[in-house]
């Protein structure tokens, strides 16, 4: 590509396009996002695991091992056959997938194992074989680069042969038979292989993003890791120093991870970033990028400034300079005498320390640089020789009044406030995407997307006429067969079959439109026939209920006429409505029905059951009120009795058992006498 990285050349959309490895990942990522729908859980018990070294060879690995067997292949076929596998793409492919089939059988098999792949190259078949011995003479030169990561990864924990307890390994390639041994000679002990070779990394990676994700809760894994290549700045020169290099992040030091450096500088000032050892990095660059500290200036007395630059290694191990911060002295005034003479005036410390160019405080990751601090350590200096002496000539109050009179008043000194100012950071990175060319890349995928997203509703349109096509043929000989004239039938049937042949010939890569019209067409004709058959399923179902209703509510109607208890309260004139109902919906029935039996199963329905259901709805809207009232209640029987004498009120008395339906009768001397002369006066409703 332009900017010297990888591209892969594609066909999309009938033409051919350049990708960057970082767009064909994301693409890899955005789609097993949308095809992972099942999480895998598993039990997590506590541990703690410490990585004392990492060591690789990022030039080895199992595709090396197919790339032998392709080139003994391709120069096998090439003699034998006359046929140059490398000229066609899809061919090399096919090889490519043959030999890693075989690698794996070579595995578990030291005999010969066949190769054999037909219409290989213009309609030629071929076929070849191997066995492991000469497998292994084909790799040795790969096998030998087994143990170099081995060498560096011991001398990098300082560890012995012997200190090692256990060797597990894990990955596809490791099951190579020569690899395992390559591995157990080295370390002097058998090698255990009680993980998952293909999915140990796999279960990982998915825990670390249950870890992350904030929709997922997992038991408390705290998981510390390292920067896998050591990270150095280079800071340019200026006037009284010369460059400098200082290495801020080593090999294997904790990430994510912040460090503050402070620099004197008197203007804006450059640092580099770069990989300390650009051999041990699978990069063709080692540099990470440059990045410009702006509007630096110099103290107002003439001195430099002490800027602090904080640099960070992220969670995912990518190096920046996130602030950068110059700490300024501002001279302010205070109205308090007290504070006038506290104050003195500030200068640097005379302090050797301070001669270096730059000063390194480790800090945890997400913790902010003392800058309070760094000032508050500048020294002072003595009170002023005019204080003192003021101090030891005047010995009393009196004296020290008339000195006041005479002399004017002492200005007062400023204060020195110490201001953190941000200061502005132009970073300009080497394999980080811009800003403009990451925005473009999102936009290109987001188009990607919609096309895909297209692309998914033209299959679907296409397979919606398939399988229309497939149901109905089905159902033309089966249920829906005597719902449909002998005569369109066998229409039907013809046009089912032109479209299936349309489908697999010019149909076969057509727009949306195209299967849209197509299944519009066939559903003109086959929608009527799956009706009158869903119409013969409901109909006999919806007259059954219909009938039901008419019997119940005629009967309602027949009681009535006859005087019983259950219905007297009724109105008549109502009960006239739910007759007239009733013979109205039970003719209607009748004609319908009537006229449906005269009708034959391919003819389309007199009625259709929603119709019937709406009578029956219609019915119980009527009918039900009516039959449904209830009776009304009737009060309880009241007693009165007006009482001879004084006492004129009249009283409740208990007329039934232990009903009290009023208030006791009046005593006398403690005992009741009811008057025989009261009357008792009963309203019945």
């Amino acid at each position: 590509m332009k900017n010297g990285g990888v591209g892969i050349k594609v066909m999309y959309m009938d033409e051919e396009h350049l990708f960057s490895v970082e767009q064909i990942t994301a693409m890899l990522l955005t789609k097993l996002k949308e095809t992972a729908e099942n999480n895998l859980k598993k039990p997590v018990t506590d541990c703690v695991i410490s990585v004392l070294g990492t060591a690789f060879d990022p030039f080895l690995g199992g595709k090396n091992f197919d790339e032998k067997l392709v080139e003994h292949f391709c120069a096998e076929f090439k003699t034998k056959y006359k046929l140059d596998a490398k000229s066609k793409i899809r061919a090399l492919l096919r090889l490519y997938q043959e030999c890693e089939r075989l690698k794996k059988l070579m595995s578990s098999n030291s005999t010969d194992l066949p190769l054999n792949i037909e219409c290989f190259m213009n309609d030629k078949d071929v076929s070849g074989k191997m066995n492991r011995s000469q497998f292994e003479e084909l790799c040795a030169d790969l096998l030998q680069k087994i143990e170099v990561p081995l060498y560096s990864l011991m001398e990098q924990t300082q560890l012995k042969i012997e200190d090692v307890s256990a060797v597990e390994i894990v990955g596809g390639t490791t099951r190579i038979p020569a690899v395992k041994e390559k591995i157990a000679k080295f370390f002097g002990k058998d090698i255990s292989t009680t993980l998952n070779a293909d999915e140990a990394v796999a279960r990982g990676c998915a825990l670390q993003c249950a870890i992350l994700s904030p929709a997922f809760k997992v038991r408390e894994f705290s998981v510390t890791d390292a920067v896998p290549f050591p990270i150095s700045l280079v800071w340019n020169h200026d006037s009284e120093e010369p460059e400098g290099v200082h290495e801020v992040f080593g090999r294997n030091h904790a990430a994510p991870f912040s460090k503050v450096l402070t620099f004197l500088r008197r203007g804006p000032f450059e640092l580099e970033a770069f990989y300390s050892d650009p051999q041990g990095v699978p990069y063709p660059e080692a540099k990470i990028g440059r990045f410009i500290v702006q509007n630096v200036s110099a103290q107002k007395d003439g001195e430099k400034s002490r800027v602090k630059v904080k640099v960070r290694v992220n969670t995912h191990g990518i190096f920046t300079i996130s602030t950068a911060s110059m700490v300024e002295k501002v001279p302010t005034e205070e109205n308090e005498v007290e504070a006038d003479m506290e104050c003195q005036n500030e200068r640097p410390p005379e302090n050797p320390d301070t001669d270096k160019n730059i000063q390194q405080d480790n800090s945890e990751a997400g913790t902010q640089p003392q800058v309070q601090t760094d000032a508050q350590q500048t020294s002072q200096s003595p009170p002023s020789p005019e204080l003192t002496s003021e101090e030891n000539k005047i010995p009393d109050a009196d004296k020290a009044n008339e000195k006041k009179v005479d002399q004017p008043p002492e200005a007062k000194k400023p204060k020195i406030k110490v201001v953190n100012v941000e200061l502005p950071i132009e970073a300009n990175l080497v394999w980080q995407l811009g800003k403009d060319l990451l925005n473009m890349y999102i936009e290109t995928e987001g188009k990607m997307i919609m096309q895909d997203k297209l692309e998914k509703e033209r299959n679907d349109a296409k397979n919606a006429v398939e399988e229309y096509v497939y149901e109905f043929r089905d159902k033309l000989f089966g249920p829906y067969e005597k719902f449909i004239c002998e005569q369109d039938h066998q229409n039907f049937l013809r046009l089912l079959t032109d479209t299936e042949n349309w489908l697999y010939e010019e149909g076969e890569d057509q727009a949306k439109q195209a299967y849209v019209d197509k299944l519009e067409e066939l559903m003109k004709i086959g929608t009527p026939i799956k009706v009158r058959f869903q119409e013969a399923e409901e109909r006999p179902k919806m007259f059954e209920e219909l009938g039901q209703r008419l019997q119940h509510y005629a009967k309602i109607a027949a009681d009535f006429r006859n005087k019983d208890e259950k219905y007297n309260h009724i109105d008549e004139s109502e009960m006239k409505k739910v007759e007239k109902s009733v013979n109205e919906v039970m003719e209607w029935m009748n004609n319908v029905m009537n006229a449906q039996a005269k009708k034959s199963l391919d003819q389309d329905p007199v009625v259709r059951a929603q119709e019937i259901k709406a009578k029956i709805k219609e019915l119980n809207s009527t009918c039900e009120p009516v039959v449904t009232q209830p009776k009304p209640k009737i009060e309880s029987p009241k007693l009165e009795r007006t009482t001879n004498g004084p006492n004129t009120e009249k009283k409740e008395e208990d007329v039934e058992g232990n009903n009290n339906f009023g208030a006791e009768p009046p005593h006398q001397n403690g005992e009741c006498y009811p008057n025989e002369k009261s009357s008792v006066n009963m309203d019945l409703d």
